[in-house]
């Protein structure tokens, strides 16, 4: 079995709604970072101070076929391309250990049900 990191860097405000997407879609644990970002805009400033949007990096780690799937629902449900706060990428995970052994068969009973 192959295994994907998903990794999803989404403003604050969308981290709750990217988990439950993320669960329904078959993803079991997250890893949750908070995370600042300089984006390409100018920053705002309020009376001399910077307003930076805080973040939230959401990391993964699942069957490769399901990552891509847990991808494409959290980029639709929360309509990335129409806006910027956030992007969703997966990287392809070589080695691995520690993964939890229940884990690994909901990730193959999810697949079972896909065929």
């Amino acid at each position: 079995m192959k295994f994907s990191v998903l990794m999803a860097i989404l403003a604050e405000e969308l981290e709750e709604k990217a988990i439950d997407i993320a669960k329904r879609s078959g993803a079991g644990g997250v890893t949750i970072l908070d995370a600042r970002g300089l984006g390409a805009e100018v920053k705002k400033t309020f009376f001399g101070l910077t307003y930076e949007g805080s973040q939230s990096v959401l990391i993964f780690v699942l069957e490769k076929k399901l990552s891509l799937s847990v991808m494409k629902n959290l980029a639709k449900e929360l309509n990335l391309q129409a806006h910027t706060k956030g992007v969703v990428f997966t990287i392809p995970l070589e080695h691995i250990a520690g993964i939890d052994i229940g884990q690994i068969s909901r990730f193959e009973e999810h697949i079972k049900d896909e065929i």
